[in-house]
């Protein structure tokens, strides 16, 4: 049996139980656990343990990340990003780039998120990407997350490609979508740019 941590580059099409699922088949054992779950449009580094090491999968997925992503202002999603069926498109145009920035960084700290329809948390039992695939929606509670580093790392409207550093539990593509809803024109996550993962230092 193998015993360890591996870290896998996850590329588009996969979700980080894909990763583990291709694993097991691969080293032929069962004992395999990821560090953190990733949207199948992100792309990213993804700690796997094998075996003994499987016991700290715990204690990583407590650890804060850093993610690298594209912000795409002027449209809303089901999936609250742009590989989603689209709800609304509305111009960006009368937004400059200081009233961007400005609104990307005032969501530093901690703040309210409402969890994505589109995710494996459970209600009643139920997960809610299951109940979003029917078509239904179901009241969520928004959870307090922290954005302890956030920065803008290049603009070019209606893209804003941005740093976050947050803790665990914080969905990227429910900030973009809040940064585009304070903006007044909506927003989401777009996935043809490189989602990039790690572990904070």
């Amino acid at each position: 049996m193998i015993h360890g941590i591996i870290n896998v580059y996850k590329e588009k099409g996969f979700t980080s139980h894909d990763v583990v699922a291709k694993l097991r088949k691969i080293a032929g054992q069962k004992k395999i656990g990821h560090t953190g779950t990733l949207d199948p449009e992100a792309e990213g580094v993804l700690p796997v343990c094998f075996g003994k090491a499987t016991k700290l999968c715990g204690l990583l997925t407590e650890e804060d990340k850093t993610y690298e992503t594209v912000l795409l202002l002027g449209r809303t999603t089901d999936t609250q990003d742009a590989a989603g069926r689209v709800l609304s498109q509305k111009s960006a145009d009368f937004l400059t780039e200081e009233e961007v920035t400005h609104a990307v960084l005032s969501f530093a700290g901690e703040y309210w998120q409402i969890p994505p329809m589109y995710s494996a948390l459970k209600v009643n039992g139920k997960r809610l990407y299951e109940l979003a695939r029917k078509g239904q929606e179901v009241e969520r509670k928004a959870r307090r997350v922290s954005l302890y580093d956030v920065r803008v790392l290049h603009m070019s409207l209606p893209r804003v490609r941005m740093s976050v550093t947050c803790s665990r539990g914080t969905y990227i593509r429910t900030l973009c979508h809040d940064v585009g809803e304070s903006l007044g024109c909506g927003g989401c996550m777009d996935p043809r740019r490189t989602l990039f993962y790690r572990e904070r230092p």
